[in-house]
């Protein structure tokens, strides 16, 4: 099994972001560091627009979150409503 992760400054704006992320992936773990928040998934971690709009309470493009993005890791597989990360085996 392989980790996949992504990693975003931790501010007010990434705050909802985060936790659309956690509840789209219940297995994630979550670590806060104090300018950083990353988080770990096995195999697979999904970052759906729909989760997160519902969090911040307005429309969001999926390319809002290279602002506050530090690094990820895994195969990335993009589309308008979805971030997928995965370690292909």
């Amino acid at each position: 099994m392989s980790t996949v992760f992504i990693a975003l400054q931790a501010n007010e704006d990434t705050r909802p972001i985060i936790e659309a992320i956690e509840i789209d992936n219940p297995h994630a773990v979550v670590n806060r560091e104090p300018a950083m928040v990353k988080i770990d998934a096995p195999n697979r971690l999904v970052i759906r627009k729909d989760t997160i709009e519902e969090q911040i309470g307005r429309r969001y493009d999926l390319q809002e979150l290279q602002i506050n993005l530090i690094t990820l890791s895994g195969n990335v597989d993009e589309d308008e409503d979805t971030l997928t990360l995965t370690w292909n085996e």
